[in-house]
């Protein structure tokens, strides 16, 4: 990995100025379980403030340090986490690595561009910090194999933003599809917003542009193909839609959907399939050069079948269809199912998908429609998810796992996309079977000295 060039400085000036202004935080994992886990956050723009508000109103933490590449993002960043504490403990820093090696830090909230995922992520793990990182696991399947080498060598508790699985409609429908309630699934159906739905904002010049004041552009781009400043790069949802800092939005939006059907349906991460994918292009719109719309289909060796699109196709969401009956769910508490599926309550013997920590949370609960009553399962704190698993050392509801099946099949939808053809990918192996040119897809070349270390 890229040395710092002012590390003595840093030490022995700006760290120990945090330090002599920060309140002490005793790192959680030297005492019990009431002691409070001290968080860095890594990355706080729109998602990574939205999440650092999340670890804020948890009363079993608290945040003593922000990092972000842009000036204006961490002082506001500071300031939101001063108020909430009424003091001016909160450290701010430029490069993630001095916030990693702070050692009274105990975890970390992720939340950079796709691109910076599985650096960020791994030495995280290897500075010994558990974490909350955003998905993807990142840009190629590969940036999936290091985060999972660097958490398992260091023995790390991960939760993904894959926030969906603390909303109690999915949950729900996941566990009726699961637990054989439409008898066996013969096919899921994912779609996500793309397309229409996310157009570039940036309408001016593509020309090299002055990098404004106070933003490192250098450390922005990291391990990305070097390219001058230009607004159109950094704006939201712009930077969805350059391939170099994120895969596109088969993976970037479609793994929330496509980690709720592998949630309902296991098989869809087991076995080898088969995969077809079919896609349009955002061109002639400034840098942008990733799928903007696409349809899927998975064909599995037993003969289940997943078709993954963009809503232009089919419904947004996932839907279980099985032998006997079939469940819909979507964002907005949105959940339909065929016949009384939806009277349902778990029964013994049910497999239920909260995470250990909460298996003893009620989360079963009456609901009134404008057709009667109807069961519904409450909603859980997805960033106290985290917390939970750090005390127990258990894996919270969103692990690595299932975070890397879903990323995985969004890239190989992608893969299949640009190289127009059909392809059979094998789990045990983690391949594309007897094609060398899909197989060297799963990796990307790092640039400005960067190196992906698990």
């Amino acid at each position: 990995m890229q040395k710092l060039d002012r590390r003595t400085f840093l030490k022995g000036a700006a760290w120990g100025a945090a330090v002599l202004a920060a309140p002490t935080i005793i790192p959680a994992t030297a005492f019990g379980a009431n002691e409070r886990i001290a968080l860095g956050c890594i990355g706080v723009g729109g998602m990574g403030t939205g999440n650092m508000r999340n670890f804020l109103a948890a009363g079993n933490c608290r945040v003593v340090a922000v990092c972000d590449v842009q000036r204006d993002r961490r002082e506001r960043a500071k300031k939101t986490v001063d108020e909430k504490y009424g003091d001016t403990g909160c450290a701010m820093y430029n490069d993630f690595r001095e916030l990693l090696a702070r050692k009274d830090i105990d975890a970390v909230m992720i939340a950079a561009q796709d691109h910076w995922h599985s650096l960020i992520a791994t030495a995280a793990a290897n500075a010994g910090k558990d974490m909350y990182c955003e998905k993807p696991t990142g840009v190629c399947v590969n940036d999936g194999f290091a985060i999972r080498a660097a958490l398992r060598k260091n023995k790390r508790v991960f939760q993904s933003g894959m926030w969906q699985r603390s909303l109690g409609n999915f949950r729900q429908g996941c566990e009726l599809a699961l637990n054989g309630y439409i008898g066996k699934i013969t096919e899921v159906q994912v779609a996500v917003p793309a397309g229409k739905s996310f157009q570039p904002k940036y309408k001016g010049p593509f020309e090299p542009q002055p990098v404004p004041d106070g933003f490192d552009w250098a450390m922005w781009l990291g391990p990305a193909r070097f390219s001058p400043f230009n607004q159109a790069r950094i704006t939201y949802p712009d930077w969805y839609l350059h391939n170099d800092y994120c895969e596109g939005w088969t993976t970037n939006w479609g793994v929330h959907h496509l980690d709720i059907a592998h949630w309902g349906c296991p098989q869809l991460g087991k076995g080898s399939f088969e995969v077809e994918c079919n896609g349009t292009y955002y061109v002639n719109q400034g840098f942008g050069d990733n799928i903007a719309t696409w349809k899927s289909t998975f064909t599995y060796e037993n003969g289940l079948k997943m078709v993954f699109t963009d809503a232009t196709h089919q419904a947004c969401g996932t839907k279980f269809i099985g032998e006997n009956g079939w469940v819909y769910v979507d964002r907005g508490d949105r959940i339909e199912a065929s016949g009384e599926l939806l009277q349902v309550r778990p029964k013994a013997g049910d497999t239920r998908l909260l995470p250990t920590d909460s298996m003893s949370f009620d989360d079963v609960t009456t609901i009134k429609t404008k057709d009667g009553e109807r069961v519904g399962y409450k909603n859980v704190n997805h960033a106290e998810g985290l917390l939970n698993g750090m005390r127990s050392r258990n894996e919270p509801i969103a692990g690595f796992e299932a975070t890397h099946v879903a990323s995985t099949l969004g890239m190989i939808a992608g893969i299949a996309a640009r190289l127009q053809c059909k392809l059979k990918w094998d789990w045990k192996t983690e391949r594309f079977v007897g094609n060398d040119l899909a197989n060297a897809m799963l990796t990307r070349p790092m640039h400005n000295g960067w190196k992906l270390e698990g």
